[in-house]
This record gives C-alpha cells, sequence and structure tokens, in this order.
C-alpha cells in the first residue's frame, strides 16, 4: 500500500471508546500478519479488526491500528524510526513488502 502521508485515527468499533492510530485499513491476512509482528517488535500496541466478507466467497480483510496516537506510517518509515525483526532498518521498500533489501538506497544506478 502505498503512503498517503495522512495521520488517520479513530475508534475501531462505535461502541469503543478507545482512540487509535490507523496503520492500514483493508488489507489481507498476509499483509495483517506483517505490520502486526513489525510493529509489535517495535514497541507498539497493536490493535487488528475484522472485517467480515459480505458474501461467504469473498476473503476477509482487517483493519490494523496502534494505540500510539502519534503514530504515523510515513513519517516513522522515512525517518527510518522502525527496525525490522533482525535488527535492520525499516525502508519504504521492505514496509511495501517489495523487498527485503534495506540499504537507504531510493534508486537505482
Amino acid at each position: 500500500m502505498a503512503f498517503s502521508g495522512k495521520h488517520v485515527f479513530g475508534k475501531l468499533n462505535k461502541t469503543d471508546d478507545h482512540i487509535v492510530s490507523f496503520v492500514e485499513k483493508k488489507v489481507p491476512k498476509e499483509r495483517m500478519e506483517f505490520l502486526k509482528a513489525l510493529l509489535e517488535h517495535n514497541g507498539f500496541e497493536v490493535l487488528v479488526q475484522e472485517i467480515p466478507p459480505k458474501k461467504e466467497d469473498l476473503p476477509t480483510f482487517y483493519n490494523v491500528a496502534v494505540t500510539d496516537l502519534v503514530f504515523n506510517p510515513t513519517t516513522y518509515v522515512y525517518q527510518r524510526r522502525l527496525r525490522t525483526l533482525d535488527g535492520r532498518r525499516v525502508t519504504p521498500a521492505y514496509w511495501n513488502q517489495e523487498s527485503d533489501d534495506t540499504n537507504p538506497q531510493y534508486y537505482k544506478r
């Protein structure tokens, strides 16, 4: 998912009083598991909301959020404040699951 630059926050449920920062909305299970593991490794409390499909044959999607209202994915990735599970710094390509390479080069020669 491309970075939106917006800091999106709100409530996971209408009945819940807890306000969260949304990391990504309507993501598949594999993406949700990747984000949850990465963010928990970096010390964030991650909340996941399952969005049930409207029809039985459609996949289930998830909203991923953290309880830290200051968290903005764009800021944290480009300021290189997140670490991978093996200690390397997270780059935009790693965040978007395009590459496991975490060199800070944003262009190819």
